[in-house]
């Protein structure tokens, strides 16, 4: 699914291992470093509006409105949040909104109106549900160092290929990788 004209970007920024491994980083993303920092504040620095699913939201707010870590704390807490999920709740995390209804309606009619980068941050289902309709503009990878063998991929085979462009490359000291792709417009 695809917008004519212009729209907001939905970008993906996702930590990962070499083998794809996406889910709670845990022990297998070491580099943190400087570097680390500044990517991410690349990245939300032109973000206005953040996607979660219900078990990231659910996860993240025992952590985050009580946190002081820059730039993430900041960003996270005082932008709005627009969490997905099959049951309806009351957030209690400030600035949080819920959606029950399909999650790529509500996306792709977010793309259409004015504002920032939408940013999905973590929320692997979501993500990959976006992803799968072409919803999703840009990946933001960090991708560590690191063969992390079993747990979720970021990406799995959904039979929708899709051509990207290279638009970033950097690396931290020791090794980590810092990619921005862009899905190669295919001419339509």
């Amino acid at each position: 699914m695809t917008t004519a004209g212009p729209h907001r970007k939905v970008v993906l920024y996702q930590l990962q291992s070499l083998d794809g491994v996406a889910e709670e980083p845990g022990d297998w993303m070491t580099d943190g470093g400087e570097e680390l920092i500044e990517n991410l504040a690349g990245v939300i620095a032109t973000q206005d509006t953040v996607l979660l699913g219900r078990g990231t939201y659910d996860y993240w707010v025992a952590h985050w409105p009580g946190s002081d870590f820059e730039p993430f704390a900041p960003f996270i807490n005082g932008t709005p949040k627009i969490v997905f999920t099959s049951r309806a709740f009351e957030p209690t995390w400030s600035n949080t909104s819920v959606v029950t209804t399909d999650a790529v309606a509500h996306v792709a009619d977010l793309r259409t109106r004015e504002g920032g980068d939408i940013g999905i941050h973590g929320s692997l289902a979501l993500a990959q549900s976006l992803w799968a309709t072409g919803l999703i503009d840009e990946l933001r990878l960090v991708v560590g160092a690191v063969v992390a063998g079993p747990g979720r991929r970021g990406f799995v085979a959904d039979g929708a290929g899709r051509r990207l462009e290279l638009a970033d490359v950097s690396r931290s000291a020791p090794g980590t990788l810092f990619l921005t792709y862009r899905v190669a417009d295919d001419g339509a």
